[in-house]
């Protein structure tokens, strides 16, 4: 998402973050992407876009994402591919992060917003390659409308990373590059451009506009030889906030997936901005989905950025900092910490594709709203043919709260759990596993039966899929109202009942009293009574 401020000559980039998985780094042949999509104001739902046929003449409208604003039209090809969320029926996924970028480059000229451009290559794209083909002749046609963008591009045998930046205010088009990520390997990007230099002449693996080095050597950007351009180091300058808000997240993922390669903290506390992460890092074992779980549930826990353990956290360990995560007090500027895992975000998804599977059947968008810590993934088939309803679009929105809301309602629970958060994700947790445990645990058999139907006619297995994943998603809302009501029941007014269901009182922690004590001291204090 693209919300980008100022603080202290700091771009933050209050925004999204992409994990990437290539076929040879999961466990059985997948590929992956995730992406958070975080924004204060963004209401998370299921985008659901079917297949269409369209006449000559006909054209799309292109509606800014972050705004709802129109800024023009272009022309529909004859015929344009089912879209679910974020990943369409050939098993072709994409997500984003924004960078922001130099200011210099703000506000080019076009019509085509970094949000348009993923949904409309969703569209019209079989393969990864083609997305990105789609991708950037749309912007060198009809212009790009945002700031600097990171993509996460998938299909079932291709990853690629491809990143934009538009030529500044008045200009046309955009300058890119594209690598696709060797196989093996793992990657991540959250709001910090990351491609630095880059082959060029490996049209296999790497792809970039024809002027993405002149255009920085117009500019006055860079002098060097071609072979020593850096992209990200040229068009989006390293500083402490790339370092301690966005290349942190990417640090997290990599000192999980790698523990073997010992990356301290040192590459992301904004103090070292010598030391640079890698562009990929090799796992040190091959993930699953549920791996891909875990590592969007991160708050740096165990680290020296660990967000559970200051004041910040309150007493019960709380691991979010209301914004702004900038802030001055006493003359002195200090930050709090952005991890993966923010109250912010609207959505977010683990795509898998499988080249294994026929379309319908391979490509599944692990859906959820809200949270990824206390989130439920549910399964959404590329095949399907509608959604759930509490997800669809048109069932809520972020002025009113509504309980037929998924959103609504995983905010609810979410919301509660951080007045009481060490406890009350004791309670949560439970559920969460519960359920994702469960798609996980039936993924095999349910997608043989619909390979049997599939062999049979593959409508059949796509309606086989849509009752599954509407059933399932439907389910996981209505049992995740039950938990917040359960929520409601055992925590009020600060109680906590017990497991008979009696009202008790526990403490506050020790650390927590010791800390009143040492701020209001004596005031406070029980006189002693006298000794007789």
């Amino acid at each position: 998402m693209a919300l980008a401020v100022w603080f202290g000559g700091w771009q933050t980039l209050s925004a999204c973050t992409n994990i990437l998985v290539t076929k040879g780094a999961s466990a059985d042949g997948s590929t992956f992407i995730s992406y958070a999509a975080d924004s204060h104001e963004l209401y998370g739902e299921l985008y659901f876009t079917p297949a269409a046929k369209h006449p000559p003449g006909a054209w799309r409208d292109i509606i800014e994402w972050d705004t709802g604003k129109f800024l023009g039209r272009i022309p529909q090809p004859p015929e344009t591919y089912q879209v679910v969320g974020n990943i369409n029926e050939f098993q072709v996924a994409i997500g984003e992060t924004t960078f922001g970028g130099r200011e210099e480059l703000a506000e080019p000229a076009g019509i085509i917003d970094y949000g348009s451009l993923m949904y409309i290559a969703l569209e019209r794209a079989k393969t990864a390659r083609e997305a990105i083909q789609v991708m950037t002749s749309l912007v060198a046609e009809y212009g790009y409308a945002s700031t600097g963008e990171s993509f996460s591009i998938a299909d079932p045998n291709e990853v690629w990373l491809l990143e934009m930046i538009g030529k500044g205010k008045g200009e046309k088009g955009a300058v890119w590059v594209a690598v696709r990520l060797p196989d093996g390997t793992v990657s991540a990007h959250a709001n910090q451009a990351r491609i630095r230099r880059f082959p060029l002449n490996d049209p296999q693996n790497c792809l970039y506009s024809p002027d993405v080095i002149e255009f920085a050597r117009k500019k006055g950007w860079f002098s060097g030889t071609d072979e020593e351009f850096s992209f990200a180091d040229t068009y989006a300058p390293y500083d402490f906030g790339a370092a301690r808000f966005c290349e942190s997240r990417v640090w997290s993922v990599f000192r999980r997936v790698a523990p073997s390669l010992n990356l301290t903290v040192e590459y992301v506390d904004g103090y070292h901005l010598e030391k640079r992460l890698p562009l990929y890092v090799k796992p040190d074992k091959k993930l699953a989905v549920a791996d891909m779980f875990a590592l969007m549930r991160d708050h740096f826990e165990g680290t020296p950025l660990d967000m559970t353990r200051d004041v910040g956290a309150g007493p019960f360990a709380c691991p979010y900092r209301w914004r702004p995560m900038e802030w001055e007090v006493d003359g002195k500027k200090y930050v709090h910490e952005r991890a993966i895992s923010t109250q912010q975000t609207g959505f977010s998804f683990i795509a898998q594709m499988r080249s294994f599977l026929p379309n319908p059947i391979g490509g599944v968008l692990w859906f959820g709203l809200d949270d990824t810590y206390t989130t439920v993934y549910v399964p959404m088939y590329c095949g399907i043919r509608s959604v759930p309803k509490p997800h669809a679009v048109g069932t809520g929105d972020f002025s009113r709260f509504s309980w037929d809301s998924a959103f609504w309602v995983f905010n609810f629970v979410a919301n509660w759990a951080y007045s009481r958060y060490a406890d009350m994700i004791q309670d949560i947790q439970p559920v969460q596993r519960e359920l994702e445990g469960s798609f996980l645990a039936r993924q095999k058999d349910v997608e043989e039966a619909a390979l049997a139907l599939y062999r049979q006619s593959p409508e059949l297995a796509r309606e086989f899929l849509t009752r599954y994943s509407v059933e399932e998603g439907e389910k996981v809302v209505a049992r995740w109202k039950k938990l917040g009501e359960f929520l409601i029941w055992k925590y009020l007014d600060g109680n906590v009942r017990d497991s008979q269901g009696n009202v008790t009182h526990p403490r506050y922690p020790d650390d927590w009293y010791r800390r009143i004590v040492k701020e209001r001291g004596e005031s406070i204090k029980v006189p002693e009574k006298p000794k007789e």
